[in-house]
């Protein structure tokens, strides 16, 4: 499978040959225990002692941890600053001018930061170890609504696929001529030839896509076969209702 408008990485892990459904499940409790546990640094050890491990037992720690602190980072540096300095009746722990670090705004923004930490995280660990069309064929195989395994599958896909793109446009638009490199003024000068290519040719994938489905009898009724085999196991299923439990 080519990994082009996907970010599962290939291991000879068992993480990687578990039932996608198991690997659902996992990401799901970790999901679900980042967002629900209280406190500001509770989705910290779900991160650190939970999700990290897992990442290192299925071989793709190094990815995970720069793609969730690439996406993360950007957002925990703005939280800090809006609900630290402009928290209303806060306690001041460090005076800025006129402004000031509230403590009770830095603990909700270090409690908003961890919890998209782990979203981003858990997301980053099902697309890295499990195969995009083998958690379809395994939810279809479940007898989920197909438009819920194309959602799924989408929501997986649609990151790289506009990685994928805008690279394509970038490397054609250096090609032809256009200075992508520079001062912040040329680089926004580079900007729209850039955007508005990116935008028309999703569209137009989103269209060839919907073709390719009617093609595959994607909304055909009935029982379906695969040339791909998803082996499962008594004990995965026994541990996919632990987790939701």
């Amino acid at each position: 499978m080519t990994n082009a408008f996907s970010l599962y990485t290939p291991r000879a892990s068992a993480l990687h040959r578990l039932h996608p459904l198991t690997m659902l499940a996992l990401v799901g409790f970790c999901l679900v225990a980042g967002l629900a546990l209280p406190g500001p640094w509770e989705p910290y050890a779900v991160f650190l002692l939970v999700i990290l491990p897992l990442a290192a037992f299925g071989q793709v720690l190094p990815r995970l941890l720069s793609s969730a602190l690439k996406i993360a980072l950007p957002f925990a540096i703005s939280v800090f600053l809006i609900q630290g300095l402009f928290w209303t009746n806060g306690t001041p722990v460090l005076q800025l001018g006129p402004l000031s670090l509230k403590r009770e705004g830095l603990l909700f923004a270090a409690q908003s930061a961890g919890r998209v930490l782990a979203v981003i995280s858990s997301f980053l660990l099902l697309s890295l170890t499990t195969r995009p069309d083998a958690l379809m064929i395994a939810l279809d195989q479940r007898g989920a609504p197909k438009t819920l395994t194309y959602i799924v599958l989408a929501t997986i896909q649609i990151a790289p696929r506009f990685q994928a793109k805008a690279r394509t446009i970038l490397d054609a638009q250096r090609a032809r001529g256009l200075e992508t490199e520079g001062n912040f003024a040329r680089r926004i000068a580079a900007l729209l030839p850039l955007v508005v290519p990116l935008v028309l040719g999703s569209i137009i994938d989103i269209e060839e896509r919907a073709m390719a489905l009617d093609a595959r009898a994607f909304s055909r009724s009935g029982v379906k076969t695969s040339l791909l085999n998803l082996p499962d196991s008594p004990g995965q299923r026994i541990a996919r209702w632990l987790l939701l439990l």
